[in-house]
């Protein structure tokens, strides 16, 4: 298993230099950026920040080199990410009708408890059986992808692999920034990164520790388009699991509201859903977590609170 370092956002209070030094004390130090997209290779802040030699394995330009070579796969995958774009919108309405039942609910503070919670509880049911359900689609039309365009059918997708592996064998450790978790995530399996992370010391942040988990969330309260749910986007590529990465939580939850706060945790049950704010940290060994810095997490009762090792 991957010894993974979690850390807060890195663009107003970088901690990335300090980290680094306890986590990959020295060599070569593999950079994934394709969240940047277009400014995947300007890294000149973070190099600044780090500190040591760093190999940008440009997982963006990659795949746009695949893309130029090979324009029926480009269009089959275009066809693909458009399908996968019409189950989310569907998904995102159901959610949105299920959602607004759980928080009417919660706010009938009149009722009995012993009234109250069990009808709480099956509402959430629902809530959770659509992200189940979404999640389990999404896992059917991407192996419905992969079974008639995989990476085995592409020779410029095994060569762009195969020259990633070599590279990642040089380096100490891996750091995946964030970005536009959508396109990371994408070019990541695009160019089959899973199993070349496993096993390796990583350190990532925002969408890249978001990538990351067995299950992506996006969330944002109060996005410019008006009220907004957390939901589920796709599997992550399952380097860890049992936590729910929040990154700029402060800044894209409303955590003094304890309805909304208590849902999110309710409905993640069996799964910390952390605040990653500036200034945190938290280390996954494989196994378990442990709070490496300023840590908290939401709770079923609406509130943060300081989180332990889990």
């Amino acid at each position: 298993m991957s010894n993974i370092v979690i850390l807060g956002p890195q663009r107003y209070q970088p901690t990335i230099g300090q980290e680094i030094q306890s986590a990959a004390p020295d060599g070569k130090l593999a950079v994934i950026t394709a969240g940047w997209q277009e400014r995947e290779s300007e890294m000149a802040e973070l190099d600044l920040a780090v500190g040591r030699e760093t190999i940008n394995l440009k997982l963006h330009a990659r795949a746009e080199e695949i893309f130029r070579n090979a324009p029926v796969y480009r269009e089959a995958h275009r066809d693909h990410q458009n399908r996968i774009k019409t189950m989310q919108t569907v998904y995102r309405i159901k959610l949105k009708n299920a959602l607004a039942t759980v928080e009417e609910l919660m706010h009938m503070t009149d009722v009995e408890e012993d009234i109250l919670d069990p009808q709480v509880e099956d509402a959430l049911d629902v809530v959770r059986h659509l992200d189940n359900h979404h999640l389990t689609t999404l896992a059917e039309a991407n192996q419905e992808f992969y079974d008639q365009w995989g990476p085995g059918k592409n020779s410029g997708i095994m060569d762009h692999h195969y020259e990633l592996a070599d590279i990642l064998d040089q380096c100490s450790a891996v750091l995946v920034a964030g970005g536009h978790v959508a396109v990371l995530l994408n070019r990541l399996r695009l160019l089959k990164l899973e199993g070349l992370l496993r096993n390796r010391p990583i350190i990532a942040w925002s969408a890249g520790a978001m990538v990351l988990c067995d299950r992506v969330v996006l969330f944002h309260d109060s996005p410019p388009q008006g009220r907004g749910n957390a939901e589920i986007f796709e599997a992550g590529l399952g380097l860890y699991n049992n936590m729910i990465p929040l990154p700029h939580a402060s800044r894209r939850l409303m955590l003094d509201n304890t309805i909304r706060v208590a849902t999110l945790a309710k409905r993640f049950t069996g799964s910390a859903c952390l605040a990653l704010d500036d200034g945190t940290r938290i280390d996954w060994d494989g196994k378990k977590w442990h709070n490496g810095a300023n840590i908290k997490r939401l709770t079923e009762e609406g509130k943060l609170e300081e989180w332990g090792d889990a």
